[in-house]
């Protein structure tokens, strides 16, 4: 029986630190579903079709690694695709204590799936979607925070406005 774990997020857009995470997540777990948020509260830049996209091309040579997408509770997803795990980034200790409150509730929901949680690769800890696109939305440069299909789809984005 494969061990299957989800990666759970908005990934508006995808970058480079979350990969780390899924390269990561593969030397632990035998699958990992990089698990696309249909967010309720947040204003994506990119549509969920795009980000799905986004992640598809960046994980593409990640054996074992593959995107999904959920607009229900986590836990419910998770044991639809036979999750044992939900993955969790802490880039800064601030991370921690929304992670931990969310962690618990799972839990409560579902003490079968286990959270762990993951720090990136130093050279990702100060990351974010939302940085990367604060950035790109002024023009800046963010070739090597996401990956080439990322840095693509930024630019072409942003002409559009």
């Amino acid at each position: 029986m494969n061990k299957i774990a989800i990666y759970p997020g908005t990934f508006d857009p995808v970058t480079n630190g979350h990969i780390d995470l899924v390269q990561r997540t593969l030397k632990i777990f035998d699958e990992v579903i990089v698990a696309v948020a249909v967010s309720q509260k947040k204003k994506p830049l990119f549509t969920v079709e795009e980000r799905i996209s986004l992640i598809d091309e960046s994980i593409r040579e990640l054996k074992g690694a593959k995107s999904g997408i959920f607009s229900s509770l986590l836990v419910d997803y998770a044991n639809s695709v036979k999750s044992i795990a939900i993955i969790r980034g802490l880039r800064v200790v601030s991370d921690f204590e929304y992670e931990f409150q969310m962690a618990l509730m799972n839990r409560r929901l579902d003490a079968n799936i286990e959270t762990v949680f993951m720090m990136p690769s130093e050279e990702h800890t100060f990351l974010s979607s939302t940085l990367v696109k604060e950035v790109a939305s002024f023009g800046g440069a963010v070739n090597g925070l996401v990956p080439e299909v990322v840095d693509k789809a930024l630019r072409e984005k942003f002409r559009k406005k």
